[in-house]
């Protein structure tokens, strides 16, 4: 079952959140949070998904308040993942003016404090018993990442692809990690060392799975980088890691 709820934010202002519940007990709450195209429908099938591994799930939709809104973000990908690089170049001045919210220093803050309080939501639900973990993909991913680093109630975090903070926030990780990257993507890739070295100093149970055959958003079965037999093995580990950490 399904369904779009809000979560009080500060000041009166509300955060929807789509909720996926399991068909019995929940094994714990999990924290979904979507990519940089925001709450579209790849993310609420990846919900269902995990629903159905026995999580009620909650993906909240930080990217409207950055200038995204779902619609909008599902019209940028199909423009972005379409075969037409002519169209994926001229969409790009779009693309760049469409994210520059999210890019906004205060940003970040509001979208920690977003999660927090989808935590907050979760925590309290029937059966849930502080039983939180929380993933997501690619701008979900770093969120994943920040959100675990401040807020201890996480207690186990499955980034897909995503920015680790620096490691002096690193340092503020108490959940273990379990971090997924394609080898195809130079950025990440080429910060890793760096990142798990952090990890090792800061004393967290960190483990990174680079896949050699895929690039970034690999998971995305909408997108045109989709590698579905490592796909098919990231939902293992992690739907295995998660609820063996909870």
């Amino acid at each position: 079952m399904s369904e779009m709820i809000t979560v009080a934010l500060a000041e009166g202002e509300v955060l929807d959140v789509y909720v996926a519940r399991p068909a019995g007990e929940p094994i714990g709450g999990l924290v979904l949070i979507h990519e940089i195209w925001g709450l579209v429908g790849h993310i609420t099938d990846v919900a269902a998904r995990f629903a159905s591994e026995g999580w009620l799930v909650a993906a909240p939709d930080i990217l409207s308040h950055g200038g995204v809104a779902p619609a909008l973000g599902a019209e940028l990908f199909a423009v972005m993942n379409s075969d037409d690089e002519e169209a994926r170049a001229a969409a790009q001045p779009r693309m760049r003016e469409a994210m520059a919210g999210m890019r906004a220093p205060e940003y970040a803050d509001w979208a920690i404090a977003a999660l927090r309080a989808t935590v907050d939501w979760l925590i309290v639900q029937p059966g849930i018993d502080d039983r939180i973990a929380a993933t997501g993909f690619c701008f979900g991913g770093t969120y994943a990442f920040l959100l675990a680093a401040q807020d201890d109630r996480v207690r186990a975090v499955a980034p897909f692809y995503g920015t680790a903070p620096p490691a002096d926030r690193i340092a503020d990780i108490a959940a273990p990690v379990l971090a997924i990257y394609g080898q195809h993507d130079p950025a990440l890739i080429d910060a890793l060392p760096a990142v798990t070295e952090a990890m090792v100093q800061a004393g967290v149970d960190f483990e990174a799975v680079v896949y050699p055959d895929s690039a970034h958003a690999f998971f995305n079965d909408t997108g045109r980088r989709y590698n579905p037999a490592d796909a098919a093995d990231a939902w293992a580990r992690v739907t295995e890691f998660l609820r063996s950490r909870v």
